[in-house]
């Protein structure tokens, strides 16, 4: 793309930066928009990966139409289905009446879905269909609905990962994944660090009614040693802070010091000491280090929960699968055809054959699970991937049931 076209792209959105990544970023957004093609934008929390959906939108032949940007992590998992996918009066307690859901309203425009990696695997398996054909069924629905929807995800986790862990399936991840965009984290921007802070210290100025503020050479270096953890958004709140707080209007070092962290590896923000003769210091880099080590651990409890319910889950859809195919693998009769001169062994055989008739015609819970998993390889010629497709399991699941019963 030529400068001076880019240049005017950066002034529509607002955009601040003149590094390669994000001009690639930003090119590649341009080049895919006339398509209809599935976007996935990858990048840290705090990137402004929210700019690159709506600049696709606004050229792309969908740009007279509704755009919806949805927080996949904010919706509760209860209502999420219902919310993306609309649903039928009195589908549930508070479903006084129909709703068409973002994917009916959005008919013709362009849906984009942040956070992605949260969605629950039910609602993903929602998302592949639509993604695949644009059908969808509502909430409490049985009808089969068509819609037209251009869809951009973005997500801040490792997507890999979280297929390896069972959490999002791989499916998906293939058919949102056709054109990858990475939006470069702020520490790999240069200079872009020293632009975006002239142009927050301008806006806070403008905002309170303060000098702006400006930086020595100094204090220059240490932003651009910082590892900035929290990307553009934690340089604007710092750069906030630092406008209304500090006394001085050119901060140098020894300023910036009470506002970034001494260790510049770190990944937590520096405390702000007040003026007086008592330090806080400890205090709040202990308060900062307890709030994120809580949130790490509500991360980590979130995702375990939601893989131990996956488990509850295709552990009842195999064990149901088993149940109904169990006729197949029952336990034929045996009929004797010995000739009515032949002697008997004597009575143990007989009550032997009718306990075989009588207790096992069918057979115990964990051998038709088993006889299930088999038939079922056998069918897809042993594709793990397609047996628990058919079986409705997860591939995770299905590895660990194969390891238990020596199918491996």
């Amino acid at each position: 793309m030529r400068t001076n076209n880019l240049q005017d792209i950066k002034n529509r959105y607002n955009i601040v930066g003149n590094c390669d990544a994000l001009n690639h970023a930003l090119d590649i957004a341009l080049q895919v928009a006339p398509t209809d093609l599935s976007v996935l934008i990858v990048g840290e929390s705090g990137v402004g990966k929210e700019i690159i959906p709506r600049l696709i939108h606004d050229h792309s032949t969908r740009h007279s139409k509704n755009y919806f940007a949805i927080n996949c992590g904010s919706i509760p998992e209860g209502t999420i289905d219902s919310e993306l996918f609309g649903h039928e009066k009195g589908a549930f307690t508070d479903a006084i009446g129909e709703s068409k859901g973002y994917f009916g309203v959005a008919d013709k425009g362009t849906i984009f879905l942040d956070e992605v990696g949260e969605l629950p695997l039910a609602t993903q398996a929602r998302l592949l269909r639509v993604l695949e054909n644009g059908e969808y069924i509502r909430v409490g629905g049985q009808q089969v609905l068509k819609t037209d929807v251009r869809v951009v995800a973005a997500t801040n986790v490792n997507i890999r990962k979280a297929i390896s862990e069972g959490r999002f399936r791989e499916d998906l991840y293939y058919r949102l994944n056709t054109i990858p965009i990475q939006m470069p984290p702020l520490r790999e921007r240069g200079n872009d660090i020293l632009l975006l802070f002239r142009l927050f210290a301008m806006q806070t100025a403008e905002k309170y009614h303060l000098p702006r503020i400006t930086l020595t050479p100094e204090a220059q270096q240490r932003m651009l040693k910082y590892k900035w953890p929290g990307n553009v958004r934690q340089l604007k709140n710092i750069t906030e802070q630092m406008s209304v707080l500090s006394e001085k209007r050119e901060i140098d070092g020894e300023t910036i010091s009470h506002f970034i962290p001494d260790d510049l590896e770190t990944t937590l923000p520096a405390p702000i000491t007040p003026s007086g003769s008592h330090s806080y210091e400890n205090e709040r880099e202990a308060l900062y280090k307890l709030l994120f080590d809580m949130r790490t651990n509500m991360g980590e409890m979130r995702r375990e929960l939601n893989a131990l319910r996956q488990r509850i889950d295709d552990a009842a859809a195999l064990t149901s699968r088993a149940q109904n195919l169990a006729p197949q693998f029952s336990a034929p009769v045996v009929q004797s055809h010995t000739p009515t001169h032949q002697i008997a062994n004597d009575e143990v055989e007989e009550a032997e054959a009718e306990e075989i008739a009588d207790g096992s015609e069918t057979l115990n819970l964990n051998e038709q699970e088993r006889l299930t998993i088999v038939k079922a390889l056998e069918r897809n010629n042993h594709n793990r991937a397609k047996t628990a497709q058919e079986l409705g399991i997860s591939s995770r699941t299905l590895y660990r049931k194969l390891r238990q019963y020596g199918l491996t």
